[in-house]
């Protein structure tokens, strides 16, 4: 097939833009938590309502676009995320920020079931792997922007510089206090932009793959009679809940116990931490070409427990790169747990695949229980439960017996 340019670019796009909404959280907690007088359970309800639509939403979507297509399902993915932003910048009080958040994670999920089937056509699927590697640089340059954009419009919208590019338009929008609050009519604008844009481009007819199909119902009871299957959905569960248990309780940690400002020196913080986890995932790639997948996560994994602990033990200026250092060496785990996992069974690779994007939802129920464990004794307390599922992370490397390696450089030639 032809390959289409114009669609691997509006894909790369779709990236950025995921994560430009997704990945602002972090920055965001410690202004909202005093926005609303929060405490840490309640501060942690946030990424709840965000990620559970993953868990939600992630299979009945790649049922939803076996039968309406890639198109259809790309417009109403960005009409959830333009609704939950607008409707939040519009109305910005706690109850429907969960609402909000819900809505925005519902689109996100959605497009995540769309996307990379898309990208092995639209680009072709002999350049499949290096468009993947391409969308995730495009994905982590958005996490690292995205929160230095929330630190450029609070920080101005509070000193009043409203002579500054979109500063006086943002100050007559948001009250008093709720600065942080301009960030979703970024969000909203960039959907509808999004919407429009979609609604223009022609798209290539997508035939889904087996390993993308979503499968019949026998296939998950089949499926959920491995052991493995759940173990591996674990392993997700527990990465994204270490991923955003880094990410949206550092900022907060960070000026709890350093006193940095959590608007300046945090949002650059959490920004540092998906822009190293970009480069991280760049060595990774290497890595895989020299060792056995299974050492590689066990070193990475090894290092980011030791980073963690750094962050949560170590002086202000220790935990101030430490944290944002352990995005490094989570880089490799995502796409290392699901590869292991993909090939740790026969068949039924796209039911499967469905069960382990559930499994994301792990960044809702870590967060309540760092938030809960936090109130009932303190946030630094709460946050080590991160070392529970790194360590889980870590079992993943000794007990993996997957079907079909990942080869090496050094494999032998067949």
């Amino acid at each position: 097939m032809k390959k289409n340019y114009l669609i691997v670019v509006l894909i790369l796009i779709t990236f950025f833009v995921i994560s430009f909404l997704t990945n602002i959280l972090g920055a965001l907690n410690p202004n909202v938590s005093v926005s609303y007088s929060l405490n840490e359970t309640m501060a942690s309800f946030l990424p709840f309502a965000f990620f559970i639509a993953y868990g939600v939403m992630s299979v009945p979507s790649g049922f939803l676009f076996e039968k309406w297509g890639e198109k259809r399902m790309m417009i109403l993915a960005f009409a959830f995320a333009f609704g939950g932003a607008l409707g939040f910048a519009l109305f910005p009080t706690f109850n429907i920020f969960l609402i909000s958040l819900f809505t925005i994670g519902t689109g996100m999920a959605i497009l995540q079931v769309v996307i990379n089937p898309l990208l092995r056509v639209a680009g072709g699927e002999e350049h499949f792997a290096f468009n993947s590697v391409l969308a995730q640089l495009t994905f982590g340059l958005a996490s690292f922007i995205s929160p230095q954009m929330y630190s450029y419009f609070v920080t101005n919208i509070d000193k009043g510089n409203t002579g500054k590019p979109l500063i006086g338009m943002m100050t007559n929008l948001v009250e008093n206090s709720f600065s942080w609050v301009s960030v979703y009519w970024v969000f909203a604008f960039l959907s509808v932009i999004m919407i429009l844009v979609i609604l223009f481009v022609k798209f290539p007819e997508v035939e889904l793959a087996e390993d993308e199909k979503v499968g019949s119902k026998e296939s998950y009871l089949e499926l959920f009679s491995n052991k493995y299957v759940i173990l591996f959905f674990l392993g997700i569960f527990a990465y994204v809940g270490t991923e955003q248990g880094i990410s949206y309780w550092m900022s907060k940690f960070l000026s709890n116990y350093h006193g940095f400002n959590p608007e300046t020196v945090g949002a650059n913080a959490v920004a540092y931490f998906w822009g190293l986890m970009t480069i991280g995932g760049v060595l990774g790639l290497i890595l895989l070409k020299l060792f056995d997948s299974k050492i590689v996560l066990r070193w990475f994994t090894i290092f980011a427990i030791a980073s963690v602990a750094a962050g949560l033990f170590g002086s202000a200026g220790i935990a101030l790169w430490a944290f944002p250092v352990s995005g490094f060496f989570l880089a490799v785990m995502f796409p290392i747990i699901m590869s292991l996992g993909l090939n740790s069974v026969k068949k039924h690779h796209g039911s499967f695949a469905g069960i382990l994007m559930t499994g994301i939802a792990g960044g809702a129920i870590v967060q309540v229980l760092i938030g809960g464990l936090s109130d009932l004794t303190s946030l630094k307390t709460g946050m080590m439960f991160i070392f529970v599922t790194l360590g889980y992370i870590l079992s993943i490397s000794f007990w993996a017996k997957p079907l079909v390696q990942n080869k090496t450089i050094f494999d032998k030639k067949e």
